[in-house]
Formats: C-alpha cells, structure tokens, sequence
C-alpha cells in the first residue's frame, strides 16, 4: 500500500500547480517535496508530473490518479471529522460499576440527573459489591471507596468526595441494654449486639479516631454480617444492633431519630470516594462528562 503522505503531497502539488508553492504552502523544501514524488512515480512505475522549468503540467496517467487521491484524501477528512465530532459531543454507551450502597444513598439519583442532560448517552450500570477487573471486563468507569491513604494503581483515578462513618444504634435497641444516651466510650461498645458490613469469615474490628488524636479498635462478634447496607441500615433501625455504616446512608434515620449517632466523640476513618478508568488518553466525552459530573455533584454534598 502507498504511503498516504505520498498521496496528500502530489495533491498538493497539482493543487498549487507546482512544487515551489506546494512547498511553502505545506512548510517544505521544494527539493524534498520532488524527491518525494519521484519515489512514488518510481514505485507506480509511471510519470505523474511533466517536469519542465517553462511551465508545469500533469499527465493524463497523472490527472487520473490525482482524482482518485482527492477522493481517497476527501474520505479520510470524513472519517477524522466524524471522530472528532464523537469526541467533541458527549454520546454512545458508558460502561459503569458502582458499590450497592452509595448506588442507593447517592449515585442513583445522579445517574437519572446526568442521563436528562445528555439524551445521547446510554449508561449500563452493574450494582456490585465485588472489586471489578476495569480493563479485563471492559468497563469505563468503576466507582469504588477506600480509605486513605490511596494507593498507586495502573489505572488513572478521579477523586470524587469523601464519605463519613458513623456508629449507630436505634433508641429502642439502647433503652433495652439500660443505656438509653448511648455508650460514652468506645470500650462500652462490645456490650452491645453488633451487625458488620463485608464478608461473614474473619476478624470484625471497628477501628475509630478520637477527639484528642486517641485510636481505639473495639473487635466484636456481629450476630448479622452482609455486603447490603441497606439490610444492615433496617436491622439495625429494628433494634438488631450496633452498626457502623456511611452517614449518606443513615442521615435520614438519624434526621427522623429512627438511629441514633453514639460515642459521635470517636469516628470511624472516612473513605474516598473515586472513579477509576483505564487511560486519559483517547478519553470519550461521553466518559469525561460523567466523571466530571459525578465530581461536581459531590462537591454540592452537605453531610454536616
């Protein structure tokens, strides 16, 4: 196959009728722009350009193949300009993954807002618990929690806030266990029926940050462990017991006193909330403008 460069260069010459003007139009020497074309006269095996020092003139062989590079050099501008415009305007189908629960407290109600401000944009949405592999499986964005610090990865990552714990029990499970203000000190907690998030197999410790720069970690035997938040927010809200969960999911319990916030002196360490993708590089509007959305949305999020 030719060299395309080739080709957009005799257009250029017989466009300009000549190498001189088609040199500085294209900020060339007119010497390596005539050897180029030599070359590809010598690889067709035919002449293309009358060379001639009184006036400049094309071949009949010349003309024909002119015309068939015009319209080969006119369809690459297409194809580059229908990229562009993909680029350019935020559309086509987003690859998305998100955790169950911040699905439910947050990033569903935002997904419906970015989906009406972009109608060329399809979202497909897995709600899953699991660390999802973002190049193996395909997916554009995975949104995921962590605590800090983050640690470096292969894939390029997007901080969009940051999310609170807190500990909290319903006023009926605390009357029923004869402390109805709720334990003063992280030491009472392990009296208190527990409920964990994440797997049922392991250690379950509760690691909280005091007000004077104190760490406790209360280990407990939960008597209901799940990767569901929103399972763990109803049995807690029916006196089951104790559990540590994000504020985004309980602030409207703790809003209606359904939960109740206890030793709110001792936080657990909060978590990052970040989108990971796998390259900026070629980066699709239709990526960048849920991401970017995504991020402003947190930024408006009041938890106090």
């Amino acid at each position: 196959m030719q060299d395309l460069n080739d080709l957009y260069f005799f257009a250029q010459v017989v466009d300009h009728q000549g190498f001189a003007p088609a040199g500085r139009a294209l900020g060339m020497p007119k010497s390596t722009l005539s050897r180029r074309i030599a070359l590809l006269e010598e690889q067709l095996g035919v002449r293309l350009i009358q060379r001639s020092t009184r006036r400049f003139s094309v071949t009949e062989m010349g003309q024909r193949y002119y015309s068939h590079c015009k319209a080969m050099l006119i369809e690459a501008e297409a194809a580059q300009q229908a990229i562009d415009l993909n680029r350019s305007e935020p559309q086509g189908i987003v690859r998305l993954t998100c955790p169950v629960g911040i699905l439910h407290a947050r990033i569903g109600a935002m997904l419906g807002d970015f989906l009406a401000a972009t109608p060329r944009v399809t979202v497909h949405l897995e709600a899953t618990n699991r660390v999802v592999d973002v190049i193996g499986e395909g997916v554009d964005v995975a949104i995921r929690v962590r605590p800090p610090p983050l640690k470096d990865s292969d894939l390029v990552m997007k901080v969009l806030g940051e999310r609170g714990w807190c500990l909290v029990a319903s006023p009926a499970l605390l009357h029923q266990h004869g402390v109805p203000g709720g334990p003063e000190v992280p030491a009472d907690l392990a009296s208190l029926p527990s409920l964990d998030f994440g797997p049922a197999p392991g250690e379950h410790v509760w690691e909280l940050d005091g007000p004077d720069g104190q760490v406790a970690a209360i280990h407990h035997t939960p008597r209901f462990v799940t990767d569901d938040m929103l399972a763990l927010k109803q049995a807690a809200a029916a006196g089951a017991g104790i559990v540590q969960l994000p504020l985004m999911v309980v602030s409207d319990e703790l809003k209606r006193g359904t939960l109740v916030h206890i030793v709110p002196a001792w936080n657990p360490r909060s978590g990052i909330i970040h989108a990971v993708f796998p390259s900026r590089r070629g980066l699709l509007p239709s990526v960048r403008s849920l991401i970017d959305f995504l991020a402003q949305r947190f930024q408006e999020i009041d938890e106090s």
